[in-house]
């Protein structure tokens, strides 16, 4: 079985982020043949295309990071039934300058969680559509809208609520499969 490596962006710039956590909980369930690494996003400046014959250190940094993993995994809330702007600042560092698009041909998922009941599904429509525009081609199902409530997810990770955590595991047994086939389609020396 061909392994992987992983960056996972979190959508929320707070520390104690309930995304963060899911975060967390998702790399627990995940199967051993994917390996992973936070791709933070705190750091970067607000874009704009006067960077793009010298990018700032952290927007290199960030560039390098994605570079180095084989997928992306989003992991993010809404707010005011959008992506958060840092995560889409993230992304357009992500994708320029013009020719060089970290995105490109780099398979992705979105899953994110709220305390409201429809989860983070209107962000995650906009996070895909975004997505779309960058080639990066997107495991579409299973989605997966986690309504979070208290006590549901603890600080280490671990999933209390079993019928969460099967559904979580098998979303990450998905997005393992959904890899490979994507390099199986796209091999990454083409």
């Amino acid at each position: 079985m061909t392994n992987f490596k992983v960056g996972y962006l979190i959508g929320s710039l707070a520390k104690e982020s309930i995304n963060r956590k899911l975060a967390k909980a998702l790399i627990r369930l995940a199967p051993e043949h994917l390996e992973f690494t936070e791709v933070p996003i705190r750091d970067l400046p607000l874009y704009n295309y006067d960077y793009d014959p010298d990018f700032p250190p952290p927007a290199r940094a960030f560039k390098s990071a994605l570079a180095a993993v084989d997928a992306v995994l989003f992991v993010t809330p809404e707010y005011n039934r959008s992506i958060p702007g840092g995560l889409k600042n993230a992304i357009d560092w992500a994708s320029r300058p013009y020719g060089q698009n970290s995105f490109a041909r780099k398979p992705s998922a979105v899953i994110g969680t709220s305390p409201g009941s429809i989860g983070t599904a209107v962000a995650q429509q906009q996070l895909r559509s975004v997505l779309g525009f960058c080639n990066s081609p997107q495991m579409n199902a299973p989605e997966a809208y986690v309504q979070f409530k208290p006590g549901l997810i603890t600080d280490d990770g671990e999933v209390t609520v079993e019928s969460t955590a099967e559904f979580l595991r098998k979303y990450m047994a998905e997005f393992h499969q959904f890899i490979v086939r994507v390099y199986t389609a796209l091999p990454r020396n083409a």
